[in-house]
């Protein structure tokens, strides 16, 4: 069984005002593969996330994590979890 995949790539998506289908093009993807990755439903190879990851100019590590992200807040304001 696979391990769980998580992301923050609908955030960053947000933030930089990037589309599905935009995103996907320029990554060589199905706009509803990016929706199901940022739903947590597909986990992206790793070619795909590194192309990801790429696009936005972060490490892939910024954007893809076998751990759970902590909250935002927490990292702004040095909250402990």
């Amino acid at each position: 069984m696979s391990e769980q995949v998580h992301n923050r790539l609908a955030m960053v998506r947000a933030e930089r005002k990037v589309s599905r289908q935009s995103l996907a093009e320029a990554v060589g993807a199905h706009y509803q593969t990016i929706g199901y990755i940022e739903r947590g439903q597909y986990n992206p190879s790793l070619d795909l996330a590194l192309k990801i990851a790429e696009y936005f100019g972060l490490p892939v590590e910024a954007l893809f994590s076998l751990t759970p992200f902590r909250p935002l807040t927490d990292e702004a304001y040095g909250r402990n979890q």
